[in-house]
């Protein structure tokens, strides 16, 4: 389901609801910017996703330094 910021502002325990049921998807000048999803959701999934992004033996070290090379400033 998708809805506006102006909506779950407007109507939240409503939406608080639906969330146990399904995801929604929260839009701003048309653009998602946010999900609601309920916390029983399947977090095994979720990490599933994230399989193959690090070399298997990435240590957790390197797996930080990668992370924040993506945020450094160059200038």
């Amino acid at each position: 389901m998708f809805i506006t910021a102006d909506e779950l502002k407007n109507n939240l325990s409503k939406y608080l609801m639906f969330a146990a049921d399904e995801d929604i998807i929260i839009t701003k000048n048309g653009k998602s910017i946010a999900k609601l999803t309920s916390i029983a959701e399947d977090k095994v999934s979720a990490i599933d996703s994230l399989l193959g992004i690090l070399p298997v033996n990435a240590s957790i070290e390197e797996a930080r330094d990668e992370r924040l090379k993506k945020h450094e400033r160059t200038d």
